[in-house]
This record gives C-alpha cells, sequence and structure tokens, in this order.
C-alpha cells in the first residue's frame, strides 16, 4: 500500500518514526531480539529495566501465568520477574552497539537504583552510552528508598519529584521520562510531582499488582514455585481501561508528554490511547503473545484508519477525545434513549432477556418465537443488553422524545 499519511510523531522532542515501541520487558531483554524488533519495523525500544553492578536481580521461574477469559488466551498475562539480570555495564554496550546499526531507531534504557548516587551514576552512565531516552521505573518496589517498607516510588509524590531531579542531574541533554504507578489515590499529584522535579515525559503507566488465581485443587497460588507464589503484575488486555483513565487524567490536568503503556494489543487500543493525551504507545503483552510481526498490523491498521478520518498524520489523534470527558455531575439529563432490537439478526440465545430481567429493569420479554420485545416504558437505555450481546447491531441504543413533566401548580 503506498503511503499518504505520515505515521512519524515527536515525543520529548525525539522523533519517532511511528508512535509504535516495544516497553521493557523480556521482549527487549536481548541485543539482538530488539534488534530482530527494529528490522520488522518497530520505532523504538526501551530496554528491560537495569540498575548499578552490584544490585542483586534473584530470579526465579516459572514466573509468568496467563489470565484466560472465556475463550481467549492470555486476556491478561501476570508476572513475577524483576529488573533484568543484566547490569548497566552490559546495557552501555547494547546501546552503542544498537544505535551504531540502527540509528534512525530510538534506544531507550528503563533504569532504577535505591540511592541518590546510584540514580544519578546510572542516568548519567545512559546518557554518555547514547541512549535516545532513559525511562525511570519509580512503580516497583525500590529498596529502602520508598516512605514505607514495600511502597513503591511512585506512590510518593513528593520523593517521586525529588528522585525526578536526580535523575535529571545525571541524564544531562537526554530526556527524562518517569513510569509512574496507577495504584495511587490521585495519579495528577503524582505527574505533577514529576514534571515540577524536571521530567520531560511521563510513561503511563505499568502493570496491576494481582493475585492470578488459586489451583483449587492444591490450593496454591499462581504462578507456582515449588508449591508457593506471591503477587504478581498484570498487563495485558484486562487493564486497558485503567491505562485509558490514567492517560487521560494526566492529558487533562498536567501539561507534559505522555507515553501509554498497559493492556494495548491492536492498532485500535493504540488510536484510543492517543485519542486520550498519548503521543507514543508501548506494546508488551502482545508481542510476547504473538510476537514482533505485529508491528505491520500496527502500522497498516493505523494509517487506513487515519486516512478514513481524514487524517494526514498520526499526531493529529493526540487528544482529540479530551473534550468529551467530563465530571459525572456535567452529564446530560436531558434526553432519554432506550434500546431496540433488530430481530433480523436476532440468534435467539435469550442473553439480552436474562440479563435485563436479573441486571437490569425487566423491560425485555421472549415473544412465542423467542425474539425478545422491548417495553420502551420500563428501558431507560441502561445499556447493559447491548454489553451481553454476542451479535454486532442486533441492539442498539436509540434517542426518544421524553414528554414533558406537567407544570405544579403552586395555587392555593
Amino acid at each position: 500500500m503506498s503511503r499518504n499519511v505520515d505515521l512519524s510523531i515527536e515525543f520529548c522532542g525525539i522523533r519517532f518514526d511511528s508512535p509504535f515501541l516495544l516497553a521493557a520487558s523480556p521482549c527487549t531483554d536481548d541485543a539482538e531480539m530488539v534488534a530482530r524488533a527494529f528490522q520488522a519495523g518497530w520505532a523504538g525500544a526501551v530496554l528491560k529495566t537495569t540498575s548499578v553492578e552490584d544490585t542483586p536481580v534473584d530470579l526465579v521461574y516459572p514466573m509468568i501465568v496467563g489470565l484466560d477469559h472465556e475463550d481467549k488466551r492470555i486476556f491478561g498475562l501476570g508476572n513475577i520477574d524483576l529488573i533484568s539480570h543484566h547490569h548497566i555495564d552490559v546495557i552501555e554496550e547494547r546501546i552503542r552497539t544498537l544505535k551504531a546499526r540502527f540509528p534512525d531507531k530510538i534506544v531507550a534504557a528503563s533504569m532504577m537504583a535505591a540511592t541518590r548516587e546510584n540514580w544519578t551514576a546510572v542516568a548519567r552512565r545512559l546518557s554518555r552510552a547514547g541512549a535516545d531516552l532513559i525511562e525511570c521505573s519509580f512503580s516497583c518496589p525500590q529498596g529502602t528508598l520508598g516512605s514505607k517498607p514495600g511502597f513503591m516510588l511512585g506512590q510518593d509524590p513528593e520523593l517521586a519529584g525529588e528522585v525526578t531531579g536526580w535523575v535529571k542531574e545525571g541524564a544531562g541533554p537526554t530526556p527524562v521520562v518517569i513510569k509512574i504507578t496507577p495504584q495511587v489515590a490521585d495519579i495528577v499529584e503524582v505527574a505533577q510531582a514529576v514534571k515540577e522535579g524536571g521530567a520531560d515525559g511521563i510513561c503511563a503507566s505499568n502493570t496491576i499488582p494481582s493475585l492470578m488465581g488459586i489451583d483449587l485443587e492444591t490450593f496454591e497460588p499462581y504462578p507456582r514455585v515449588d508449591g508457593k507464589s506471591t503477587y504478581s503484575g498484570l498487563s495485558g488486555p484486562a487493564i486497558k481501561p485503567i491505562t485509558l483513565r490514567v492517560i487521560a487524567e494526566i492529558a487533562r490536568h498536567v501539561g507534559i508528554p505522555i507515553t501509554g503503556t498497559g493492556g494495548a494489543s491492536d492498532w485500535r487500543d493504540a488510536a484510543e490511547f492517543m485519542l486520550v493525551g498519548a503521543r507514543t504507545v508501548q506494546f508488551c503483552t502482545a508481542p510476547m503473545h504473538y510476537g514482533y510481526r505485529i508491528i505491520d498490523h500496527l502500522k497498516d491498521g493505523l494509517e487506513r484508519y487515519l486516512r478514513s478520518k481524514g487524517m494526514q498524520a498520526a499526531g493529529e489523534l493526540v487528544g482529540r477525545s479530551l473534550t468529551h470527558l467530563v465530571n459525572h455531575e456535567e452529564l446530560s439529563r436531558t434526553k432519554k434513549v432506550v434500546s431496540r432490537i433488530d430481530s433480523r439478526l436476532c440468534i435467539k440465545d435469550d442473553l439480552c432477556y436474562l440479563a435485563c430481567r436479573d441486571g437490569g429493569h425487566q423491560a425485555i420479554e421472549l415473544g412465542e418465537d423467542r425474539i425478545p420485545i422491548m417495553d420502551e416504558e420500563k428501558c431507560v437505555g441502561c445499556g447493559l443488553c447491548l454489553s451481553v450481546c454476542p451479535v454486532p447491531g442486533c441492539l442498539r441504543l436509540e434517542e426518544v422524545s421524553r414528554e414533558k413533566a406537567p407544570a405544579e401548580d403552586n395555587s392555593e
């Protein structure tokens, strides 16, 4: 297909040839793997999180377990992985090698540390090695640096802002992006703190601490490591709605460039991330599931979508949905919608009837031929029936006129 749409985009002053890059993950923990990803067409990659040479990395296996839902494999992916077992000296050499081989690709490096000295030193070394961008993991336990044992650095706005300054001190001219956690009461407060600390951008956001499931025969949680387990970081499609909200909140209230990650599986997800404010989108679970070649689908799908909307560049998407987001009290109460059924498409599975009867407003009855019949007096347009119907277009919401209530008679 000839390209007449510009997929390139700028983030933190850096030009990406498309909005799509690999997140810090097992996908980016080997130089030749990253090279293959660049050859496949990815715009950039964030190398898996590293630290100073004496940082202990005590990995255990198995470390990954999938969350399946009905017939969908890996609806979510849980991991108990830690940072890369490759320390900063190895990552420095990888940055130099990859930039020499792929000068037009973006090589970013993810880092973490436990002391001010190490945050500054690692950032300085990554910058001098030629990293295009430094991403800082504030969303994993940071040793004893957190305000409480076991807490994430990103859960403490004041400390997060302070540590951002330490990293900027070492990074010099290299842009610094802070990867935050959604596990906070006020994501805007944290984002504002790291912005004030000097961050050039924010990565929103990260995996969700989760318990992936229990074996009902042995009572052991997943993933099982010699009969024991621990909490996992949940990624994949299951967390997409959380990520969308985090990106939107930061974009609405904090003026800072955002790279979105957490739950994007295809070009549609990426477009949604961009519509609420992300400039680039990072992928992890999807390439781990389907391989690097999904980049062809991502690029082709986004290009076709942009063309269908009459847009000439990917950047035109960024933030266009934000004006449609309001607080709950600002939503209209003046219009009434009801559900309408296209009987020609109905497969008579009864799902809309059951859902409305036991979870809605008892507005659907079944005719003699099991075709649903809608009682528009009872229907309030909640949308539950559309959510459970497996047939696209069989159910839809339509606006209907709302009769004005009679005026009160205040005469005595």
